[in-house]
């Protein structure tokens, strides 16, 4: 990974870490050939961590990248406080996002999928506590909030149960959408790196409260809403949970029922953040997200927001080059709607 993109991901991680609640004090990466099978990092660069935690009497440390469940346990050993990775602190945002029942069984589900190889011979208790401060209450949320000892048998059949009920919503979507379709009703989803104004754009289309909020992941739980096109014809218009780089494939395995209104869509709206300055590597983070969707070949209009903000034309220009189907648009100062509209009847 080059300099430039280990910088824009440790600000990533940055912001995650907000979202989740915490406040950052200190961060630093280094040059290293190979991963070390024991710490992640090194028992140099641990014992170094160490006394940066000691100095700024941090209460927990954030990996940018999967930790394995000995790199995680030896790691906090010699830090000395509660350590995470990447994946455990996005689960942890989403068990905070989730509102509707859906929701929180697929984070649940989620987060146990990512626990069970984790408990292992010592009685660990999913619920890995720490004091307050900080962070001290980031990855102790959604199923770890039981403090129950929980035992691998148990954790394999409340896993199995979630899949049980997630199959349920996921054949109730599917009876839902077969109704829509004898109805003749087109569906358009929404899609797009988190925070690139999804929510913004839903609720100024449709004049509708979804939450909107400059932090990622805002949303989570899927909104949709009626809309209708210049020549009268309804349509439902779905947001979806926004994509972020190396988003844990547990995520996207238990969200796959929720976000099958991506692959069943009949025309997916991309959002762009033009301004953003990971703008090309978060729109090929979508190209391939959706690729794992099987949902690639589908029909996309790429939609250019936050024009508000670009005060340089090239910006537009080359970004148009080399997109399907571009248009710009300003969600929050709803510009650009007549000819998003236009596109969205023309491609149906």
């Amino acid at each position: 990974m080059s300099e430039s993109l280990v910088k824009e991901s440790l600000c990533e991680l940055e912001q995650l870490a907000y979202t989740a609640g915490a406040e950052v004090v200190a961060k630093f990466t280094q040059k290293k050939q190979s991963v070390d099978s024991s710490t992640y990092i090194g028992k140099g660069k641990a014992e170094e961590l160490m006394l940066l935690v000691q100095e700024k009497n941090a209460d927990l440390v954030i990996i940018d990248s999967e930790l394995s469940a000995v790199q995680q346990k030896k790691l906090e050993a010699v830090v000395g406080v509660k350590t995470i990775d990447r994946t455990e602190l996005i689960l942890d945002i989403f068990a905070q996002r989730a509102q509707t029942k859906e929701g929180k069984l697929q984070v649940e589900l989620a987060q146990l999928k990512y626990l069970y190889p984790r408990l292992v011979g010592e009685g660990l208790s999913l619920s890995r506590q720490m004091g307050g401060g900080h962070g001290g209450g980031i990855a102790t949320r959604g199923p770890g909030e039981t403090k129950l000892e929980i035992d691998r048998r148990r954790i394999r059949d409340r896993i199995k149960n979630l899949e049980n009920e997630v199959e349920q919503i996921k054949k109730h979507r599917s009876h839902q959408r077969k109704l829509r379709q004898k109805n003749h009703v087109p569906t358009v989803a929404i899609v797009g790196y988190t925070n690139a104004g999804k929510s913004t754009l839903i609720n100024a289309l449709s004049n509708s409260d979804a939450l909107v909020e400059n932090k990622l992941f805002a949303t989570l739980d899927p909104t949709t809403r009626k809309i209708k096109l210049p020549d009268m014809t309804n349509i439902l218009l779905t947001d979806t949970v926004g994509f972020i780089q190396r988003l844990p494939t547990t995520l996207v395995k238990a969200f796959r029922a929720t976000l099958e209104e991506v692959t069943q869509a009949d025309l997916l709206l991309h959002v762009i953040d033009p301004v953003h300055p990971a703008c090309m590597e978060h729109i090929g983070t979508v190209y391939d997200t959706l690729a794992e969707l099987d949902a690639c070949n589908k029909p996309l209009i790429s939609v250019i927001n936050k024009i508000d903000l670009v005060k340089d034309d090239s910006i537009y220009d080359n970004l148009s080059d080399k997109l399907p189907n571009p248009v710009k648009i300003s969600a929050i100062e709803r510009k650009g709607f007549k000819e998003l509209l236009d596109k969205i009847q023309k491609h149906l």
